[in-house]
């Protein structure tokens, strides 16, 4: 994480009440630059605790500003972020708490906002010069045939890299045209589709749907990119008439069914997120749901695993939502709405990739290029 010499050293900020969720567009500070905190303290052991807080902490685009204290603009989407964060540092062993701050001391809003800009645009040009290496490699010696499939993963890689960078480039830093630019110069060298690949787990028992028939689904409010595409799903597979509704934290008592809340049966668990936990729990099995599930860890988890190349417009498309409707309710319908639309995109187009016809007697027969 980026530092500020010794500045790290002093007092961080002036703090106010713990954070507590506000709307506001994931991704964006507000026009009053006010600042989340996040203050942690880990134990000893176990020590891959401090790795796995560090890379976190890196992957939501955090600064330092003193140690063991990051800031991020305040945004839903960074407060659930740090929420996240907060709730796996607690799970083990460590302390952490958030706080919103008007102001950080020894730091104006200018200052931290162009630290943000520094960090990403460093990002950008450490990922120029990697595209740069892979352009003259390719300029030196064409793929063959056979490996096109691979080089069209190279390009999927750095694409993946790029949307990571760009959605915790919270102040539009330099350097992000140059590498789309880039991006763009080795897709013409290394031409072919990209593909999205995955070895789902397997799945289990989905005779438990029926014991979740009609029932009421709460989760926490101002629904993003998983809770979204989790009551989607919900609705989809397993409770057709299902109900959602918005709590801060589950009750103890009652029928509803939580989820993609911390502590839940129905939430994130190790590399999982809510959605890809209810499509193993479910046992729903569905190559169109298979692709939704890749966006949505991407964008949710915001660990580049899948490289879905449809993610950042479907991140942008959530964000417009969330801008669009105070209203949770009416969020969360016209999210389902634009999940439904991509499922069916999705069906169709693995329908109409279905497989080949068999090879005639006598022929050998050929295998494609363009295995799914």
């Amino acid at each position: 994480m980026t530092t500020k010499g010794p500045r790290a050293s002093q007092s961080a900020a002036r703090l106010s009440a713990p954070a507590r969720p506000e709307p506001a567009r994931p991704g964006a500070a507000t026009a009053a630059h006010r600042w989340l905190l996040l203050v942690h303290q880990l134990p000893a052991r176990p020590s891959n605790l401090r790795v796995r807080t560090w890379r976190r902490l890196q992957q939501l685009g955090a600064i330092a500003v003193k140690q063991a204290v990051y800031v991020l603009p305040d945004s839903a989407s960074a407060r659930e972020d740090f929420e996240w964060l907060k709730a796996e540092i607690e799970t083990g062993g460590g302390e952490a708490t958030l706080f919103a701050a008007d102001a950080v001391e020894t730091w104006t809003n200018d200052e931290l906002a162009q630290e943000f800009r520094r960090a990403r645009e460093s990002d950008y040009a450490e990922l120029a010069r990697t595209i740069e290496r892979a352009l003259k490699t390719a300029g030196r010696r064409r793929a063959p045939r056979r490996s096109r499939r691979a080089t069209s993963r190279i390009v999927d890689t750095f694409r993946q890299r790029l949307t990571a960078i760009e959605a915790i480039d919270f102040f539009g830093s330099a350097g992000r045209d140059r590498v789309a630019t880039l991006i763009a110069d080795l897709q013409k060298t290394f031409p072919g589709g990209s593909a999205v690949e995955r070895d789902p787990a397997a799945p289990t028992d989905a005779s438990r749907r029926d014991s979740f028939r009609r029932r009421m689904w709460v989760t926490r409010p101002r629904p993003g990119i998983d809770r979204m595409a989790s009551a989607w799903l919900i609705r989809r597979f397993i409770d057709p008439e299902a109900r959602f509704g918005f709590v801060e934290q589950p009750s103890a008592t009652g029928d509803a069914v939580p989820f993609d809340m911390f502590g839940v049966e129905f939430t994130h668990r190790g590399e999982w997120c809510t959605f890809e936990m209810l499509t193993h729990t479910f046992a729903i099995n569905d190559s169109a749901v298979q692709r939704l599930a890749a966006i949505v860890h991407d964008l949710d988890l915001k660990d580049g695993k899948f490289g879905a190349p449809e993610g950042g417009t479907v991140g942008a498309l959530i964000e417009g939502l969330q801008a669009l409707h105070a209203d949770d309710h009416a969020l969360l319908d016209h999210g389902i709405t634009m999940f439904e639309a991509l499922y069916r995109t999705f069906e169709r187009a693995a329908k109409r990739a279905g497989p080949r016809p068999v090879a005639g007697r006598g022929r050998h027969p050929r295998t494609s290029r363009h295995r799914r």
